[in-house]
């Protein structure tokens, strides 16, 4: 036990006095004055090394200093893939644009265009949250689709676009569904209305259509005798587009039983409304004698 102990006691020495070794050099590549040592060694530390944090950190010193010189192009390129490398995905994209924008005849300008876009791509979020970095990458895609149509990251751009877009179809019928669960029903047909609209070859298109007609139906029971009529007759229109487009769904029955319903509502809404008019003939009779 003692051995091992005294093992363990002399590697962690070793490795501090490495890393500590290790530190001072870098310290020390940092200092130098020449910017072409430390250019060399940034090259060293990102192709040799892959250690991307250093490598970023001269480099983030050099790219103003070294403006306008043969070095500059290669320094920006690599300085953009610092980033990325290290997962931060906001600001690589911010500077592989930059760079296509500074050096767009680079034979890396290309590239540069794509990590832009991937790197937008890398920091969408998770569906729960906010999309519109969703939406940045997606049009960053289509725009480098659009200016390099024929590039060999043409077909990988597409296959993103096709992913981004299905994360924003299932946060919006999501969205939808909630609305409905939380009893907003308004709110809920209009977002099965718009998920529809924006998503037509959606794999949800189906249940939207009938989840629009639960929806409209719910509205309905739940409005004012003024309004209901309308609204009964709206879910009346639905349950016939439905059934005429989808004659084999899995939920058929639910929407034929929602129309039957409808279709008892609406006659109570008729007598109901006979009632409340016989009462007001009746008032303006009595006002008139």
């Amino acid at each position: 036990m003692l051995i091992r102990k005294n093992v363990s006691v002399a590697i962690a020495i070793l490795v501090v006095l490495l890393g500590g070794s290790s530190c001072s050099k870098f310290q020390k590549i940092i200092k130098n004055e020449d910017w072409k040592f430390r250019y060399n060694a940034a090259m060293e530390y990102y192709e040799k090394k892959g250690d991307y944090y250093r490598a970023g950190v001269l480099l983030e010193d050099l790219v103003p200093i070294i403006r306008g010189t043969p070095e500059a192009e290669k320094a920006q390129f690599y300085w953009a893939y610092c980033y990325y490398k290290q997962g931060q995905y906001e600001t690589s994209a911010a500077e592989f644009k930059k760079f296509h924008d500074t050096y767009n005849r680079s034979k890396f300008a290309e590239e540069a265009l794509y990590m832009h876009c991937y790197s937008l791509y890398m920091s969408s979020p998770p569906i729960h949250l906010d999309q519109a970095n969703t939406i940045t990458a997606i049009d960053a895609f289509q725009d480098f689709i659009n200016r390099y149509p024929n590039s060999s990251y043409a077909q990988q751009a597409a296959g993103a676009i096709t992913t981004l877009r299905a994360k924003l179809e299932t946060k919006a019928f999501k969205n939808a569904k909630l609305y409905q669960q939380l009893e907003r029903y308004k709110a809920a047909v209009i977002a099965y209305d718009n998920f529809q609209k924006d998503f037509p070859d959606s794999r949800y298109q189906e249940e939207a259509a009938f989840r629009r007609i639960e929806a409209q139906y719910e509205l309905a029971q739940n409005s004012y005798i003024d309004k209901k009529r309308e609204r009964f007759t709206e879910v009346v229109k639905m349950y016939q587009a439905f059934v005429d487009k989808y004659p084999k769904s899995i939920f058929l029955r639910q929407a034929e039983n929602i129309f039957e319903n409808t279709q008892r509502q609406l006659k109570n809404v008729a007598s109901i409304e006979a009632a409340m008019q016989k009462e007001r003939e009746k008032a303006e009779k009595t006002a008139q004698k």
